[in-house]
């Protein structure tokens, strides 16, 4: 609970059945990953909570979970729609290419020609391949927001997060 750096990975659905059990929202890729972790943190109300999840399967194309404490649907509803945050230390490492999200939210996007497009707002899953949403910073060339496609080694050229960072080769003309 001291750590402040916290990733959410889903969030808590409504009730299923009797006995507490809850849908699972995961924003984990595959889905079935954020059945991994077990102690978890959510905001109910103004106070944070530690959440201990005793009980998890999958359920159709879905997730299911029971929280210790939580064993009917009237307590279970309290749940409804908190985020699940873990901390990031708890987050599998992962191989020296590959990044997770919440790391490349808020790095500077720059051109191999060296102008800067923004900084990555979020990120956007499509059937072919992931997308960086850039949104415009003062520093920016102009302010206009560019979603740019994550393919490693062809548009993005570097990652640097000891540099806060993206090289990207995608010029401020493209898709004008």
């Amino acid at each position: 609970m001291a750590d402040s750096k916290r990733v959410t990975m889903g969030r808590v659905g409504g009730p299923y059945g009797i006995k507490g059990w809850v849908k699972l929202i995961s924003f984990a890729e595959p889905q079935e990953n954020i059945l991994q972790f077990r102690h978890w943190q959510v905001k109910l109300g103004q106070n944070l909570v530690d959440l201990e999840m005793d009980q998890s399967k999958p359920h159709g194309k879905g997730l299911l979970a029971h929280f210790v404490g939580y064993d009917d649907p009237e307590s279970a509803r309290r749940l409804n729609d908190v985020e699940l945050t873990v901390a990031t230390d708890a987050l599998p490492d992962l191989d020296e290419e590959d990044y997770y999200w919440y790391q490349l939210t808020g790095l500077q996007v720059v051109t191999i020609s060296g102008y800067v497009l923004g900084k990555v707002d979020k990120l956007l899953e499509t059937g072919a391949n992931d997308v960086l949403v850039v949104a415009a910073t003062t520093e920016s060339v102009d302010d206009r927001e560019r979603l740019i496609p994550w393919l490693p080694g062809r548009v993005v050229k570097e990652v640097s997060l000891e540099k806060n960072l993206v090289v990207v080769d995608w010029e401020p003309d493209y898709l004008a």
